[in-house]
């Protein structure tokens, strides 16, 4: 490679124990060199860029004073962890990132005894920390060794809830326990919340020591957020006034904020926690994400997520589009719809440029709402919404909607609620891999009485389900659709909503009918095409709704073909299985119908593009051919399926 950049120091680290032969001047230098492979990585994959640049002296610092692998050091979140896996034993793999076959973007036990929890969501990595605390302290044995806890975990992943709990907790039980809040005042998209707004005013507005001096007791000095809050409540006076004192009520010993880029901080710090820590303690760390990489710190996102990329430019080279991308005609067909009725808002939890909604905060930035890493928050309150006259729509990824399931049950299912849920990410997504994978919310959705559950088939059918679920109006309702660019097909000027039910027959045929739900409708017209050279010529239908089904199509279908096949881009349990149910209860296989159903496997299917991922599936135009070929008992001659 000709951008592989030269890092003698760097060359004679294989493992973090050889860091320990390193002076303090010559760990500084090594995390330059660090830096530089990171890009230099990245440029040739693509991937999560910016986080890892934020964290590359903090992950020299951590593995140069603590012993991993018998200290646990986890990533919350996992973007920021490429610097720790090329100094973890996997330098030599580090451009397969995010590949077929090659490292995961994220940490991944069964990769290496380095990454002792796995990650791909936020605010899990205090929990996890404590729970490797408790199994030290009870005797838990694992290959290893059990040593340090520590959990890394940055501001944006601190609005869950879950880290509260955590800290609750850990606090409560007294463990020793390392935190390092990693603060850099950027999350995926700008940090929201009253907890970020408390983090900056800490070391923003005075100096430090001034600031937490001057202010015990005086109202004034509390951070915008608690104000009004503490003149109403007294108790949250002695809790969030100054300094570290909301992570001191809460158990922690609190040290902050410190220069999360000084290597000259941060090491006599972690070898003085090392030798003298009892108890749980929080290191505040202030760093910047993109750090010493201009195209990174420059770009509005800090280079979050990037495609490969020319290094000297930062310029990234993206496959040119042939369709728009089914996220964008999402936005743009809610903007229509919201240009005609004022009660339309939006929310989304962290991800406003991920789900499309920037547009639409742009537009309307008072009925838009970024609520953080919260999605039962965001869920809750989307109810609420509904619940006061408005017709909010929930944008959230399928993986990230299964953090806010209770809410989605409890408060807007049973209430009976007219959330919409506009779910990004459907199917298999490529190279985030099986932690992305919006593989389940078909069947966590259709099994909710009162929802309807619609996928789009092509980015058309995505225009008319948004004018659908703004239109309904008598209870939750759900729409799916994946990643990346839709078909090409013609648009409608404006969305038309659809009869909630019913279906469409694509083409009429005989003997087999291929009933589709979402966007594999694509694959079966081709596989359709490959079956008309063998004489079968196919009925093909478009479900649209997994709930409530069309009965009277499929019943038809079923009626008058000898074999159906349901093809769905989720795993089982979703819309097939409410398919068999139905024939089930109307005594259809009384009477001898074949009848398969295509979903994904029964496994977590490793990072790949999503075409060879649909290929492992075994959902691609191949195997639907195959499939019918075999329900109809026609042999394939010489074939060798692989």
């Amino acid at each position: 490679m000709t951008n592989t950049p030269q890092t003698p120091l760097l060359d004679t680290v294989q493992r973090p124990a050889d860091l320990k032969r390193l002076s303090d001047k010559q760990l500084t230098q090594l995390a330059h060199e660090l830096r530089t492979e990171t890009i230099s990585a990245v440029s040739v994959t693509g991937g999560h860029l910016g986080a890892g640049l934020g964290v590359v002296e903090l992950t020299v610092a951590l593995h140069a004073v603590f012993d991993t692998p018998r200290d646990k050091i986890i990533w919350d979140v996992g973007h920021q962890c490429y610097p720790h896996k090329i100094l973890t034993e996997r330098r030599d793999r580090i451009r397969t990132l995010r590949m077929k076959d090659g490292l995961s973007g994220f940490t991944k036990r069964s990769e290496s005894p380095y990454d002792p929890f796995g990650a791909a969501h936020s605010s899990t990595s205090i929990s996890a920390a404590l729970g490797f605390a408790v199994a030290r302290d009870l005797g838990g044995v694992v290959p290893e060794g059990l040593g340090d806890a520590i959990a890394v975990i940055g501001d944006g992943s601190m609005s869950a809830g879950m880290a509260y709990e955590a800290m609750n907790n850990a606090g409560h039980l007294g463990k020793r326990l390392i935190v390092i809040l990693n603060d850099n005042e950027m999350s995926i998209a700008p940090p929201v919340g009253a907890m970020s707004s408390y983090l900056s005013r800490l070391y923003a507005e005075e100096p430090f020591q001034e600031f937490k001096a001057a202010a015990k007791g005086a109202v004034s000095l509390l951070p915008e957020p608690f104000r009004e809050g503490a003149k109403r409540a007294k108790e949250m006076l002695k809790g969030m006034a100054v300094g570290g004192t909301l992570f001191e009520e809460l158990g922690f010993s609190y040290i902050g904020p410190i220069d999360g880029h000084d290597l000259d901080q941060l090491l006599p710090l972690l070898r003085t926690v090392k030798a003298r820590a009892t108890g749980p303690i929080l290191i505040h760390a202030l760093t910047k994400k993109g750090k010493g990489y201009a195209p990174a710190e420059n770009a509005r996102d800090r280079g979050h997520a990037t495609a490969k990329f020319d290094m000297v430019t930062g310029e990234q080279k993206k496959a040119p589009s042939n369709a728009p991308s089914y996220t964008k005609v999402f936005a743009e067909s809610l903007l229509q719809e919201a240009e005609q009725d004022d009660k339309i808002c939006a929310v989304t939890a962290a991800m406003p440029d991920g789900t499309g909604l920037n547009l639409f905060a742009e537009r309307y930035p008072s009925r838009c709402f970024d609520v953080g890493i919260a999605e039962q928050h965001g869920v809750t309150f989307s109810a609420a919404l509904a619940a006061g006259g408005m017709r909010p729509f929930c944008a959230m990824y399928s993986t990230f909607l299964q953090r806010g399931y209770d809410q989605v049950v409890h408060d807007v299912a049973i209430q009976r609620l007219p959330v919409r849920f506009a779910i990004d990410r459907a199917g298999l997504v490529g190279a985030d891999g099986a932690t992305h994978a919006g593989a389940f919310d078909v069947a966590y959705l259709a099994n909710l009485p009162g929802f309807v559950v619609m996928a789009a088939a092509d980015e058309a059918e995505l225009k008319h389900m948004v004018a659908t679920a703004a239109a309904h109006d008598t209870g939750p309702i759900a729409f799916r659709f994946p990643r990346g660019e839709g078909e090409g097909v013609d648009m409608p000027e404006r969305g038309v909503p659809l009869e909630i039910g019913k279906g469409r027959i694509i083409q009429k045929g005989a003997r087999v009918a291929l009933l589709s739900f979402g966007t594999r409708l694509a694959e079966v017209l081709k596989a359709a095409e490959a079956l008309s050279a063998r004489g079968i010529h196919p009925t093909i239908a478009d479900a649209r709704f997994a709930k409530p089904l069309d009965r009277d199509l499929i019943l038809d279908l079923a009626g008058t073909h000898e074999a159906l096949i349901t093809i769905e881009e989720g795993a089982v349990g979703g819309f097939g299985s409410h398919v068999a149910q139905l024939l089930a209860d109307e005594g259809v296989f009384d009477t001898g119908l074949k009848y398969r159903s295509m979903v994904l496997p029964d496994v977590f299917i490793d990072q790949a593009s999503p075409t060879d991922m649909y290929r492992v599936a075994g959902m691609s135009a191949a195997d639907i051919e195959a499939k019918v070929l075999s329900v109809l008992g026609i042999a394939q001659i010489g074939e060798a399926r692989a």
